[in-house]
């Protein structure tokens, strides 16, 4: 049988979360339990093995809300806090290797800022029981894995570059392309989405951003790229689930937390919070 390639949103929302601490948020509907982001991350299944994207400060909770209850690989897009600041929680998968560290990938400067706030957890093997370690290594432009191939490409995001991913799955050529955090989704980008299967792509907002694409920015470059099924991620309070995501094509939407998605047959299931 052919290893399925599957994408678990564990988180959609922007550095601050939605909805924001002491903050009306007019205009979005609270009892939607899509409207509820917390910080972007998410987990895939690629030919048998188990691959994290980020880890943002909420990923406790989103690995018991999504029973992710494996990690072989660790993928960093970049160092903002809200993609870093959950890895302490990587604690229990390392336990589960039995202390052996997680292979952590990322740009240089990714790899300086996780030294700087995690020294301690930087170890091929966990000194106690219980304590995190982290194998921390450059991510090559194609990383080959015996469960497929991962290319890596910069993308502008303010004064740094975010890492841009594009998963190809050994077995059955499946392909999934992973923008989040950019401005621009660069032609050296777009030739290595060609012929995605899911595009998942930065739409902070309705109004431009100096950093992120905004939601007409993500839908321009979403069309020219011509994936089966889009989704939208890393999207602040100004972006009513329901209000916006009939606006799109049908095959461009909004992702939110909890939605599983196989990238073979874009078969959806969501997995609800389990602290509702």
């Amino acid at each position: 049988m052919e290893q399925a390639m599957d994408i678990a949103f564990l988180g959609t929302g922007t550095s601050q979360g939605v909805p924001m601490i002491a903050h009306e948020a007019d205009g979005l509907d609270l009892q939607d339990p899509r409207n509820w982001r917390t910080r972007t991350s998410a987990h895939i299944w690629m030919g048998g093995q188990r691959l994290q994207i980020d880890v943002g400060p909420e990923f406790r909770l989103q690995c018991l809300r999504n029973q992710i209850d494996q990690v072989d690989y660790v993928l960093m897009t970049h160092g903002h806090a809200d993609h870093i600041m959950g890895m302490d929680d990587l604690r229990r998968h390392v336990d589960l290797r039995a202390g052996k560290a997680l292979p952590v990938y990322g740009n240089l400067e990714t790899l300086e800022r996780l030294q700087q706030v995690f020294p301690y957890a930087i170890h091929e093997q966990a000194p106690v029981k219980g304590y995190p370690a982290f194998s921390l290594r450059e991510f090559p432009s194609t990383l080959d894995l015996p469960c497929g191939r991962i290319q890596s490409t910069p993308l502008p995001h303010g004064r740094s570059d975010t890492l841009g991913l594009v998963f190809t799955e050994k077995k059955t050529g499946q392909k999934l392309a992973y923008f989040t955090d950019c401005k621009e989704v660069t032609p050296a980008a777009r030739a290595l989405a060609e012929n995605a299967d899911i595009l998942v792509i930065d739409a902070l907002r309705p109004e431009p951003h100096p950093s992120h694409l905004h939601l007409d920015g993500a839908l321009e470059i979403a069309l020219a790229l011509g994936a089966r099924q889009t989704f939208f991620i890393h999207m602040t309070f100004a972006v009513d689930h329901e209000r916006y995501n009939d606006t799109l094509p049908d095959n461009i939407r909004l992702a939110h937390d909890g939605l599983k998605v196989n990238v073979g047959t874009l078969e959806e299931t969501t997995r609800e919070p389990v602290w509702a």
